[in-house]
């Protein structure tokens, strides 16, 4: 067949079946009187062969050395699928910086070091949790098995994270390094492992936190307001409930100790903090409940 025939065989233009004969992948079985090129059904195959492999990204050099048995295609497509995989990891973590940098309005330094932490090996996405750790639990007498518990959870994060999880690491790395949410975790450690004189918070167990659930999710669902007078029959239903479970009694001194703690424990970046994690870690979502005690300390706020 012609050089034009072949071309619409193979649905490749005559230009590129040229430059592919010329360089030797698609030898010619012979020519015309003319000099007009000819090919054989073999060519058909060949050049079939050789459009494959240009878009699955070989070079054609390598496909040269593949068709002339130089080099062995398993080996040649082993690697190339190493590389496409390297080159899939820096996609990703383009991409979750430039997410990232989406939600807010950075300085150059801020991309840069967001840059770095979406780069960070496993081990130094390791250092930064274990030093924040570090941060959180000194000159805190906090029970050995709770921080054994916490520290074990930053145990085993991905080698090669997904784009999700890329993207929660970058918010992790923020977290944990916000001064302001290390001093908040501090408080919280005192409070809950301090002397026996350190004030303390109305002890939250599984009951009380089924009744918050059960009983204040279907008001922040329904939006109610917390300052409003259906906030107040919620709380006058919920709350000698939950100091029943958690062995004391309803009254205003129970009240401001609830708020108190509250103040606290309403925060949501813990519970985000877990939620990240558990990204990165491939565990079940982290359920959110803050909002649930956002609203019940909103409520206690505008009575007590």
């Amino acid at each position: 067949m012609n050089i034009g025939e072949l071309a619409r065989r193979t649905g490749l233009s005559v230009k590129t079946v040229r430059y592919y004969s010329d360089l030797g992948l698609v030898p010619e079985a012979g020519r015309t009187h003319a000099g007009h090129r000819r090919y054989d059904a073999g060519a058909t195959l060949r050049l079939d062969f050789v459009r494959g492999l240009r878009e699955l990204g070989l070079d054609l050099a390598t496909i040269r050395r593949v068709l002339d048995r130089e080099a062995d295609l398993r080996r040649v497509a082993a690697r190339h699928a190493d590389a496409i995989d390297a080159q899939i990891r820096v996609l990703r973590v383009q991409r979750a910086v430039l997410r990232a940098l989406s939600r807010r309005d950075p300085t150059p330094d801020e991309v840069e070091r967001m840059n770095r932490i979406a780069q960070a090996t496993a081990d130094e996405r390791r250092r930064i949790i274990t030093e924040f750790l570090d941060g959180i639990f000194a000159g805190i007498p906090v029970d050995p098995q709770f921080e054994a518990m916490q520290r074990s959870a930053v145990e085993g994060l991905p080698e090669e994270p997904t784009g999700a999880q890329i993207d929660a690491w970058i918010e992790l790395a923020d977290l944990v390094q916000d001064q302001g949410f290390r001093e908040l975790l501090r408080r919280m450690g005192r409070e809950s492992f301090g002397p026996p004189e350190a004030p303390k918070r109305p002890a939250a167990n599984q009951e009380t936190d089924r009744l918050v659930t059960e009983r204040v999710g279907p008001a922040v669902a329904a939006g109610i307001d917390p300052a409003g007078p259906a906030a107040g029959a919620i709380l006058d239903d919920l709350l000698p409930a939950m100091a029943a479970a958690g062995g004391a009694q309803d009254g205003p001194g129970y009240r401001r100790e609830m708020l108190a703690g509250l103040e606290l424990g309403a925060d949501p970046r813990p519970e985000r903090y877990w939620q990240l994690l558990a990204v990165l870690k491939g565990w079940p979502q982290w359920p959110a409940k803050t909002v649930n005690y956002a609203w019940l300390r909103d409520a206690l706020r505008s009575r007590v």
